[in-house]
């Protein structure tokens, strides 16, 4: 008799399919990551006009967004509560051991490091990330992005490529507007609020404040944005589905990006501060 060949049990089968269509996926992304960085330059010389218009919209916004101030506001009121955290938390748990004065030290601390980038890509992610998702998922199931193919215009330099441009310069300005409002918050609910002196607080906010940091701190929201806009841009341009489908884009582009700068902030700032801190205490 001749020996049947046994089938691959059907539970190793679904799993091997998943792992290699997890594996393709990621290289696809990646073909797209990297052919959407070397169209920069293309985009900057050919595209200037829809790049303006793109700066325009991501930070100002648009319709309702536009009338409460776009992206800055939100990154702003956003900063403003994160930044109260510090002082409500920072008072209160130093004041328990007797330290309270040094909230301004809490403020100069954290705040640089750590809450400004993380409330900044939350931000992004959730306002101009989802909106680029959305109008390239539209696009694509409108077929608007195979027209484009059709007329000659390079739809990747042409859709993605600008958006993340635009979304790198937009968040400079973001970046201020966030730093500021994170200051004035943590310095108006300590010396305000819980009464500390002003220039209690200036002393150690001044001290501790390192000019270094809030550069490398500058540079980390630069690579949040720069991979917030590259994995948004994939989601909405490869779409599918209908309507559901581009909801369905949002919702894993915001996830995904998210996780992917919580990820980014832990490495550079293992990368920056890992080994020796930048940090004196000392004042």
């Amino acid at each position: 008799m001749t020996a049947v060949p046994s089938k691959p049990s059907p539970r190793l089968h679904r799993a091997s399919q998943s792992l290699s269509g997890g594996w393709s996926q990621i290289g696809e992304q990646a073909y797209f990551y990297a052919k959407t960085v070397s169209a920069i330059p293309d985009a900057v010389v050919n595209y200037r006009t829809e790049l303006y218009r793109l700066i325009a919209q991501m930070g100002l916004g648009a319709g309702a967004l536009a009338i409460v101030g776009g992206t800055v506001a939100i990154v702003g009121f956003l900063t403003i509560t994160t930044g109260a955290l510090v002082a409500v938390q920072g008072y209160n748990q130093l004041a328990s051991v007797g330290f309270e004065a040094l909230t301004g030290f809490a403020s100069a601390f954290f705040n640089v490091r750590l809450i400004v980038p993380g409330t900044t890509a939350v931000a992004l992610s959730a306002t101009i990330g989802a909106g680029a998702t959305a109008q390239l998922g539209a696009m694509r199931i409108n077929e608007e992005i195979d027209a484009l193919e059709v007329i000659g215009i390079r739809s990747v330099t042409y859709l993605a490529s600008t958006r993340v441009i635009a979304g790198v310069i937009v968040v400079i300005p973001l970046y201020c507007v966030a730093v500021m409002m994170a200051f004035l918050a943590a310095r108006t609910g300590t010396t305000v609020i819980y009464g500390q002196g002003s220039g209690v607080y200036d002393h150690y906010f001044n001290t501790f404040l390192n000019p270094t940091d809030l550069i490398w701190s500058f540079f980390q929201v630069v690579a949040i944005a720069v991979v917030i806009m590259l994995v948004h841009t994939y989601y909405g341009y490869t779409a599918t589905g209908g309507p559901a489908g581009v909801g369905e884009a949002v919702g894993r582009a915001v996830r995904t990006s998210m996780v992917v700068a919580a990820i980014e902030i832990i490495f550079i700032s293992l990368a920056v501060y890992g080994q020796s801190g930048n940090f004196d205490l000392a004042g």
